[in-house]
């Protein structure tokens, strides 16, 4: 299902826009309607009178593979273990697994909880449960160091069609295969590590440490693009609807009316999104180092601050005298009523005493 997840879950999620909390790209959550769905498929194949999973009484998980099971499997009996058996940490479910021999690679003393798919890493638990400490140096699986990456810029050049990544460096490739690349190119480059207290669905906030490589260098390079073709107001509105497309993933809520709603007008937005950003990586940061389409609305006939025959200077003045005119009617109102109330003080015997001589 990779090439399904990166092209149909992932992408449109990039064309919106959506991220949670200022920072997170939303890796664990966009998983979750997927493989919730093909469980499901499966459990109707096999004839299962019931779905399982393994997410906490505490997390966003169970919501979203839970709504997930509503959408597809509302008559299917669902079976929580650590709500409805006596798991109740981490600890006991490492205990649970070794008397079973069941092999985890969480241990008791490194007992992240991880989630990782070809979009992001994510880490909790453990340390990370005091925001005040850092996170280790030896936390972190896909990305390198920032201190350690190479001390020579690199370039990279990714294209869109109508808002969906489809090449990197002149070479077309699928959602896995571009994916995967990016990510290469970013993790070595320390690019798209994220650390960040968040507020989880069921109310509690919760710190994640998370790494989305190529990810970041998509949402570069796709909000640069956009920022080139589209004018100001479609931004705007484009803007508006991210983080609600956002909340939306974060919540479980991708089977919906909300979410293909959303995706329509995403989708309309996106018709003239075609086009290459260059961008420059270098020790964890993101520059841009080119931009380029053949609907780009930026004109240098337009905006050049040398001569031109397309743009009228002396039609600016009018325009201002238009585009200020509420703040020059007022002005004069308020003159006009300070001249009104001059002239009513000026008209009323003064109260004060007569001086004695």
């Amino acid at each position: 299902m990779r090439n399904e997840f990166v092209e149909e879950f992932c992408y449109p999620m990039l064309r919106a826009g959506a991220i949670y909390g200022r920072k997170y790209l939303l890796g664990t959550s966009i998983a979750r309607p997927l493989i919730a769905r093909r469980q499901v498929d499966v459990a109707k194949q096999v004839g299962a009178d019931a779905l399982a999973h393994g997410c906490t009484g505490k997390g966003n998980d169970q919501v979203r593979f839970e709504l997930t099971y509503m959408a597809f499997a509302p008559d299917l009996e669902v079976i929580a273990p650590w709500r409805v058996w006596d798991i109740r940490s981490r600890e006991d479910a490492l205990a649970y697994a070794a008397k079973r021999n069941i092999p985890v690679a969480a241990t008791t003393t490194k007992i992240y909880s991880r989630d990782r798919n070809i979009w992001h890493l994510s880490h909790e638990g453990g340390v990370l449960e005091d925001p005040g400490q850092a996170p280790p140096k030896d936390l972190f699986q896909i990305t390198a160091d920032p201190a350690d990456a190479p001390n020579t810029p690199e370039d990279v050049t990714i294209a869109f069609e109508k808002g969906t990544p489809v090449a990197v460096n002149g070479r077309r490739l699928n959602g896995v295969e571009l994916l995967t690349l990016l990510n290469t190119i970013g993790g070595k480059h320390g690019i798209g590590r994220i650390d960040l207290v968040e507020d989880r669905l069921v109310g509690m906030k919760s710190r994640g440490v998370y790494e989305t490589p190529g990810g970041s260098l998509l949402y570069a390079a796709h909000s640069e693009l956009e920022q080139l073709v589209l004018d100001r107001r479609t931004l705007a509105a484009k803007d508006l609807i991210a983080p609600r497309y956002a909340d939306l993933v974060y919540e479980g809520r991708w089977w919906t009316t909300e979410r293909e709603a959303y995706d329509a007008f995403v989708n309309v937005t996106q018709e003239r999104v075609t086009g290459s950003v260059t961008l420059r990586l270098y020790k964890g940061n993101i520059t841009v180092a080119g931009r380029a389409s053949v609907h780009a609305l930026y004109d240098e006939r337009f905006v050049t601050f040398g001569e031109d025959d397309v743009y009228e200077q002396s039609d600016a003045a009018g325009f201002i005298r238009l585009y200020g005119l509420s703040a020059r009617v007022r002005a004069l109102k308020d003159r006009e009523a300070a001249v009104v109330a001059a002239a009513e003080a000026g008209a009323r015997p003064s109260s004060a005493p007569a001086a004695k001589s």
